[in-house]
């Protein structure tokens, strides 16, 4: 466990954090930006968790836990030799699981739906479009640098996951969004 006894430290305040490996870099590098989108997701997961049924909280308390561990893989650059924490192989067929499980509670999809619907639905779809930025932006370190596959794998799930679940909490809360078709006004 991370012992922290002083908040702020000043060591950032010209624009240079520090890595996990003591590697100095700006804070506007890809690897910080990468991170902070992380964090951001988890954050986004966090304020969804307030709002959902113990069921989807069960779940993205986990998913919380997950992110926060991509954080530690992503702040340390992938060398030669293996690094002291990597992320786990065992994430992703968590949540696939947890998908296919949700899924088959709802209908079939016809057509596309509206980000929205009720409150624990709404912060959930807010949730997803900051995960989906933050693969955007961890796929961008992945042309640059190495990067563990398994994070991108499961940034990806994740978004999925994230759907789903919103459907989920729309459907218990009796609000199904839907495009409408051309012919309606």
């Amino acid at each position: 466990m991370v012992k922290l006894d002083k908040i702020y430290t000043r060591g950032g305040d010209k624009g240079i954090t520090s890595l996990g490996d003591g590697k100095r870099v700006k804070k506007n590098s890809i690897r910080i930006k990468a991170c902070g989108d992380i964090d951001e997701a988890n954050s986004s997961v966090g304020i969804a968790c307030c709002f959902c049924s113990p069921d989807i909280k069960k779940v993205l308390k986990k998913i919380q836990n997950h992110l926060f561990d991509i954080g530690g893989d992503l702040c340390v650059p992938e060398k030669e030799k293996e690094k002291k924490f990597s992320f786990s192989i065992i994430a992703t067929p968590y949540l696939e699981k947890q998908i296919d499980k949700n899924n088959q509670k709802l209908e079939t999809l016809n057509s596309f739906i509206l980000p929205g619907g009720s409150k624990p639905s709404s912060f959930l779809h807010m949730a997803r479009a900051i995960v989906r930025r933050s693969e955007r932006s961890i796929t961008e370190l992945s042309e640059n640098e190495k990067v563990n596959p398994e994070i991108i794998k499961y940034i990806n799930r994740l978004s999925d996951f994230l759907f789903v679940a919103a459907r989920i909490e729309n459907k218990k809360h009796g609000d199904i969004l839907w495009i409408p078709n051309k012919n309606e006004n």
